[in-house]
């Protein structure tokens, strides 16, 4: 994740903390816990192919609020309560509550759907930190992506009843072919509403996101978006609309900011280096996690393919300082092993991308050291 709000218009946001001032092979991992598969909606690239149906062997109360006491434990910042759709877990609240007495950041990962303005009440007394409520465009496509008619006009009242409690909350959206024409309306969304906050993410081929490969932005489609992204993010910050735009899954968005800073303001793109050196780039595995809903631990909630252990056998503190897994110890010093156009002898940006995706490395070659596959530098601009 990085920030645009903060790499290229300069301005500071809640989340900068975590993000630039401290290395990311310093810092304990946000842990994001698939807290249940269960979701209301089918959304055609869900990376856990969530149903609304009740999935067998989740975490109980009792090994959740365990599992949570080990984090605080370790430190962990924070806590993503993510799904499926985390809003249809039953003790979501009584264990928000505990995290946040713990010391742990509690968010909400949700479609948004649910949030009513009862809801947003009980998650703004919980003392959840954040709601990222998800979007794929505005209206029909939005439910088309979803696959609930419906579903957008309940997301918008979910915003509406989240802000009208003073509740913090953002928008996401993951970019493919059949939404990227949206990207205009979405900046009109959050312009004419109170919308604070907006995540775009870059598809991962996992779950049914695996299905829909072919409708992944081609690397020029790529470029396209992220420009238009950036150009509105500075008509918005120009125009004293404090809106956050930040980017997600894709570290190489960094470094195309970067180069485009140089040409711009060379000035500044020597201070957004070094943001992003101090950022790292990839962290699964290092200052990411995952825990899925039945306990097995993950280097990210993308790459459930490979698991290195369940929080019910052995505490996550222990799984995750664990190097005797060679993925785990390739993980934290990963860029000896890193293959193709990600290999350290091919890439002069690996200090700020660290490789990108190994999920979706995996997905198209079956090698998680590969090169991730949606990097869209040319190879001119990657040389050394």
């Amino acid at each position: 994740m990085i920030s645009i709000t903060k790499l290229y218009c300069d301005r500071s946001t809640w989340g900068d903390t975590l993000r630039y001032e401290t290395p990311h092979t310093q810092r304990k991992p946000v842990v994001v816990w698939n807290c249940t598969r269960r979701c209301n909606l089918k959304c055609v690239h869900c990376y856990s192919q969530s149903c609304n149906e009740p999935y067998e062997d989740e975490l109980s109360t009792a090994e959740a609020r365990a599992m949570i006491r080990d984090l605080a434990d370790f430190r962990v910042p924070v806590l993503l309560f993510s799904g499926g759709e985390p809003l249809m877990r039953h003790d979501i609240f009584e264990l928000g509550a505990y995290a946040r007495k713990l010391g742990i950041r509690p968010v909400i990962s949700t479609n948004g759907t649910l949030i009513t303005k009862s809801v947003a009440a009980l998650i703004k007394e919980t003392g959840f930190a954040y709601v990222g409520i998800s979007l794929d465009g505005v209206g029909e496509t939005n439910d088309r992506f979803r696959g609930q008619k419906g579903a957008f006009d309940a997301a918008m009242r979910g915003f509406e009843s989240c802000i009208s409690m003073g509740q913090k909350v953002g928008l996401r959206l993951t970019m493919t072919k059949g939404n990227v024409k949206e990207l205009p309306a979405i900046f009109n969304l959050v312009e004419q509403t109170r919308i604070p906050r907006v995540c775009f993410y870059h598809l991962v081929y996992t779950g049914r996101g695996a299905e829909i490969v072919e409708d992944d932005l081609s690397h020029q489609q790529t470029r396209e978006a992220f420009d238009f992204i950036l150009d509105r993010a500075m008509d918005l910050h120009r125009r004293g609309l404090d809106k956050d735009i930040l980017m997600v899954d894709n570290h190489c968005d960094g470094v195309y900011l970067y180069l485009r800073l140089l040409s711009e303001d060379p000035q500044r793109a020597k201070q957004v280096y070094a943001l992003l050196e101090a950022n790292g780039g990839n962290a699964s595995g290092v200052a990411i996690g995952c825990v899925d809903n039945i306990g097995d631990v993950h280097a990210d909630q993308f790459w459930q393919s490979y698991t290195f252990g369940n929080v019910r056998e052995r505490p996550f503190s222990q799984i995750w300082t664990d190097t005797s897994d060679p993925i785990m110890a390739g993980l934290k010093n990963r860029k000896p092993l890193l293959k193709g156009r990600c290999a350290q002898t091919n890439c002069r940006w690996i200090d700020v991308c660290n490789g990108n995706f190994r999920a979706r490395a995996v997905a198209v070659y079956g090698d998680c050291w590969m090169q991730d596959p949606a990097c869209y530098l040319t190879d001119e601009e990657i040389a050394r």
